[in-house]
């Protein structure tokens, strides 16, 4: 067996094993890196890139008949599925060599293409070789849940994983699973010509601001999607259609047929076959168990990303890649902060938000706290692009200090960065108030809200009584 010594040793080509591996090795370290999958991990390959490129044909397709308020004939879209696979495709081939083997050998990291498990506390054995490193690096990520739903292993089925594969349009997709990944996928798909039902257990979107996802829901409804919530997944049957899903709602039992079946139900840290208990790294179905700093049960391995149980974001596990190098590199004690880590649900219209809901605001200042509203149909851009539908609302402690921002509308995922800025630096809501921001954009939605936080006070009977008193003294 081929031995190694290193001073990092990371297992996971996603994106924060890759960003552990490129500044540690642009740093001076000596850099292994493991990964038995597809270099770039699920961002790249299943989930973030590959879904908003579908997102993106979908919103094409949709254009196609929804513009007669511009003066534009509406028409219907012909939809080559084929093409549009081809487009997902040739999107992920573009970024891939960012994040491929020949880059980071290129940059002097030692990479191998296989399997990794723990053979003692600083030792890892994949394939072959046998490495021994000063620091460890877990970012495995995470996989779909396959709920044990009766029936499941009877018929074919699609998750993030596989869906980008399918080349041809499915006639009417299934989809178990109502949260972020769900919504994207039916409306997607159904913007694409798929009939489109979907099933969620409890509430659809139900991590994020009721207000803000009636709105969301709304537009997918309108748009053709039957969206079923509170419908709990009984059983599902093999039909001449393809797939029967038997669940229960309102009390009585009710199914739907459909051509395809995609499950968006959850994901699962990947530890299975890392053999952690070898190195004394506690575990749970969860993830990983990590400290501030993210270090493992044992100190010389450090979890980040998916894995690590936490926030199950792209840029969270890039985030998590800075802390591990100052701690592992410098010998920093630098702590992971989550506290402005923002989120953004990718259906039209966006849903983004960072910081704290206004219910959590609620909870913790009660009627102290101060909730903002501002509509996007008060905003003249908007109005021009007609797309009026939403709104942001920002939460400020009892101080006037941002606390959380929450947007639903076009574009609210980049309408959302100045806030997520304000919620990190603790800055106070005049600071938002006070810049100036360029019209027509979408940008002024924010100044506006956070303006209106001193309304009551600059319009006031006493603002009026002082400035009529000055006037007459000294105009």
């Amino acid at each position: 067996m081929k031995k190694i010594s290193t001073d990092i040793c990371v297992i996971g080509a996603g994106s924060g094993g890759l960003s552990v591996a490129a500044g540690a090795v642009q740093m001076g370290a000596r850099v292994v890196l493991i990964e038995a999958g597809e270099m770039g991990g699920d961002c790249l390959n299943y989930g973030c890139v590959p879904s908003k490129a579908l997102l993106a044909a979908g919103k094409h397709a949709h254009m196609f008949g929804h513009s007669e308020a511009f003066g534009i004939a509406a028409a219907v879209p012909q939809v080559d599925f084929k093409k549009v696979h081809d487009h997902v495709k040739d999107v992920i081939a573009t970024i891939a060599p960012i994040d491929s083997q020949e880059r980071f050998e290129g940059l002097g990291v030692t990479v191998i293409r296989e399997f990794a498990k723990f053979k003692d506390a600083r030792t890892v054995v994949a394939g072959e070789t046998e490495i021994t490193a000063r620091r460890i690096v877990v970012a495995t990520g995470s996989s779909p849940m396959e709920p044990p739903i009766p029936g499941l292993d009877s018929v074919p089925f699609f998750t993030n994983e596989t869906i980008f594969d399918n080349e041809v349009l499915p006639e009417h997709l299934i989809v178990i699973g109502g949260g972020p990944i769900g919504m994207e996928m039916s409306q997607a798909h159904r913007r694409l010509g798929a009939k489109v039902t979907t099933l969620e257990g409890g509430t659809a979107l139900g991590k994020d601001d009721p207000e803000l996802t009636a709105i969301v829901k709304r537009r997918l409804v309108e748009e053709g999607i039957d969206l079923r919530e509170n419908a709990m997944v009984q059983r599902i049957e093999k039909a001449d259609s393809g797939v029967r899903v038997v669940f229960e709602k309102d009390g009585r039992e009710q199914n739907v047929e459909g051509s395809h079946l995609l499950l968006a139900v959850g994901r699962a840290a990947n530890v299975n076959g890392l053999e952690l208990e070898k190195a004394g790294i506690e575990y749970s179905r969860r993830g990983i168990t990590v400290d501030e700093r993210l270090r493992t049960t044992n100190k010389k391995v450090f979890a980040i990303g998916d894995v690590s149980g936490g926030l199950q974001f792209t840029h969270v596990a890039g985030y998590h890649a800075g802390i591990v190098i100052r701690n592992a590199l410098f010998k920093l004690p630098a702590k992971a902060d989550h506290s402005a880590v923002p989120w953004v649900t990718y259906t039209d219209p966006e849903m983004a938000h960072v910081g704290l809901t206004e219910a959590q605001a609620r909870d913790a200042h009660g009627d102290k706290a101060r909730v903002l509203h501002w509509g996007f149909d008060e905003n003249d851009r908007a109005q021009a692009e007609r797309r009026t539908e939403g709104l942001i609302k920002v939460m400020t402690n009892p101080k006037g200090v941002v606390i959380g921002a929450s947007i639903v509308g076009a574009g609210a995922g980049d309408l959302l960065a100045p806030w997520i800025l304000a919620v990190g630096q603790k800055q106070k809501i005049g600071t938002m108030a006070q810049f100036i921001a360029p019209y027509p954009t979408m940008t002024e939605v924010s100044k506006r809200a956070a303006g209106s936080y001193y309304t009551g006070t600059l319009y006031s009977p006493r603002t009026r009584f002082v400035v009529r008193l000055l006037m007459r003294l000294f105009g």
